[in-house]
């Protein structure tokens, strides 16, 4: 380990402990008392305020209500965060408008050289959604939905929501328990509770139109709420082993709730399982449309007969 990052690793220990001893700084960093005692001089220097203590056990503990210096970064740590902020660019993510001033910090905290070593980086590294023709580091083009960070701001106090949705040109209103909020194919979903109808629902954060905190009364508990959907847990229903081609085609496009498994580490075979509803008939046609277009590179382990019949029947309107 170079010196410069003992330093910064010793700096960040000594910061997260009300005492330490010379004795522990070497154990823990497997050096040399000498060595120990000269890093705790220059980080000394460097304007921690240590305070040592007398005595056969005595130490050192750091100076109560003073500023403690900046911590330095290392070539590889600015990298590891540059290229961070560069993989979230048009991924729409929350608090983007923060990333943009913490990427303008950053660089004005690094030297010249580390800023030249970032900027070729941002010029020979690409990443999905990347523009290539202007990877601005500080574009703000790929904003999220503006109920976002709301969203969320609403649900660091409570998890229990009132929200409208406009669906098909319909507004709708829920009262609900959030589940989940997580981002899938470029999509900002909520998965929540639904507290009148008492079943779990997915709703996209780009249809919101209003979120406020749940104000009613009468509300499930977490643990009743968790109990109600492990009895409602769908079945799997439909097991395919898939080869090469089948997974090239599920990358290209598979449903929201639908997810493989790779079996070798060349990720060359797969397995998909899932909950097939066959008693939605929009749910039906749009799964058989789907396993369609996998193509024939699919094994089956088991299928709904309602499905099957349903292949079997379009291949014949192909095939007479």
């Amino acid at each position: 380990m170079k010196k410069v990052e003992r330093i910064n690793i010793i700096m960040r220990y000594i910061n997260n402990r009300a005492h330490f001893t010379i004795s522990g700084i070497m154990q823990e960093f497997n050096i040399s008392r000498s060595t120990a005692i000269r890093d705790i001089r220059e980080i000394e220097a460097m304007g921690m305020p240590l305070v040592a203590e007398a005595g056969r056990d005595g130490g050192y503990s750091v100076m109560n209500n003073s500023v403690l210096p900046i911590v330095r970064f290392t070539d590889n740590e600015v990298k590891a965060l540059f290229i961070a902020f560069m993989a979230t660019r048009n991924q729409q993510l929350p608090y983007l408008k923060s990333r943009q001033s913490l990427t303008e910090k950053l660089l004005g905290l690094i030297s010249s050289n580390q800023q030249e070593e970032l900027f070729l980086l941002n010029q020979i590294l690409l990443f999905e959604g990347t523009n290539p023709y202007n990877p601005d580091l500080l574009d703000l083009s790929d904003l999220p939905h503006p109920m976002l960070e709301q969203l969320i701001q609403i649900l660091l106090a409570d998890s229990y929501l009132c929200i409208t949705t406009k669906e098909d040109k319909l507004i709708k209103s829920y009262s609900i328990y959030l589940l989940h909020l997580y981002r899938e194919k470029s999509l900002w979903l909520i998965e929540g509770f639904d507290l009148k109808e008492e079943k779990k629902h997915i709703f996209p954060v780009d249809n919101l139109t209003d979120v406020t905190p749940y104000r009613g009364k009468q509300k499930l508990s977490k643990t009743m709420i968790l109990e109600k959907l492990s009895k409602q847990e769908e079945v799997i229903n439909l097991i395919l082993e898939l080869g090469p081609k089948a997974i090239a085609q599920f990358k290209k496009y598979h449903p929201l709730k639908v997810s493989i498994a790779y079996t070798n580490p060349y990720q060359t075979t797969a397995l998909l399982e899932t909950f097939i509803n066959v008693a939605k008939p929009e749910e039906l046609t749009g799964i058989i449309n789907w396993l369609l277009f996998l193509g024939g590179d699919i094994r089956v382990r088991e299928m709904p007969k309602e499905v099957l019949e349903g292949i079997q029947e379009r291949l014949r309107l192909y095939c007479p």
